[in-house]
């Protein structure tokens, strides 16, 4: 089992996850690139993050692995699917559909850019300058956790921050292939989210004829809020 993070978040958000698959299987939780301690590079859209994902595979001969991909890692995992379905034996997608979003990030990326890293003196500090931007305590927590101190005792971001706000408009694009992948596929959705809307059924099932769709009583970070109920939807599906 293959996981995939998404946007601002690290491999790190599915830590308790990932101990309660390894139960079941051999978990491989991955920081995708300008993320966690992943390498950071200008380039940041979803052929390169599909690239990365197949190179890992292959690098770790990973045959018909179950991958499950939330929100932008969904997206990187739909892209894969699409390319390469032999790369992938099982897909699960959590919270996003096969389409292009509009920039809805702004206020995030302008929070983040706005706290003065050189010179910060503590998290608390950082929060405060964040809730100005984004006024759920949560997601600041959330957003935050990119916060670490190097060599020196400086606080430096784990993220590229600059090569994601250059390429916002890329992460919210759509599939970047064209194909259908065949495989059993589960999307997973959040009722009180809007990432995924009313007809974005009919979207899915053209590219991803197998796919089965879950709703959770959620918002989008589904497996944070409900992960008991989250586990048990993947196992479900995965003893089909």
């Amino acid at each position: 089992m293959v996981i995939l993070h998404g946007l601002f978040g690290s491999s790190d958000n599915w830590f308790s996850l990932s101990k309660v698959f390894s139960e079941s299987f051999s978990v491989y939780t991955l920081d995708q690139r300008n993320h966690g301690q992943s390498p950071q590079s200008e380039g940041f859209n979803y052929q390169l993050l599909a690239e990365d994902l197949e190179e890992f595979l292959a690098k770790h001969s990973l045959k018909n692995p179950i991958v499950i991909g939330h929100s932008m890692g969904g997206k990187t995992a739909m892209n894969l699917a699409i390319k390469n379905p032999a790369t992938i034996g099982k897909l699960i997608v959590v919270d996003i559909a096969p389409k292009s979003y509009p920039v809805h990030h702004d206020h995030i990326l302008e929070g983040l850019t706005s706290i003065p890293i050189a010179t910060l003196a503590s998290r608390t500090e950082a929060d405060k300058i964040l809730s100005e931007y984004v006024p759920e305590p949560d997601v600041r927590q959330f957003l935050l956790k990119n916060l670490s101190r190097n060599g020196e005792g400086k606080f430096e971001w784990k993220i590229n921050l600059a090569s994601i706000q250059n390429h916002i408009e890329e992460i919210g694009m759509g599939m970047r292939y064209i194909g259908v992948f065949e495989k059993p596929t589960l999307f997973i959705n959040g009722a009180r989210s809007n990432y995924f809307k009313s007809g974005d059924e009919v979207l899915v099932k053209s590219l991803f004829p197998a796919a089965q769709i879950a709703t959770i009583d959620a918002s989008h970070w589904v497996q944070a809020e409900k992960p008991e109920e989250f586990v048990q939807v993947v196992l479900n599906f995965l003893k089909n």
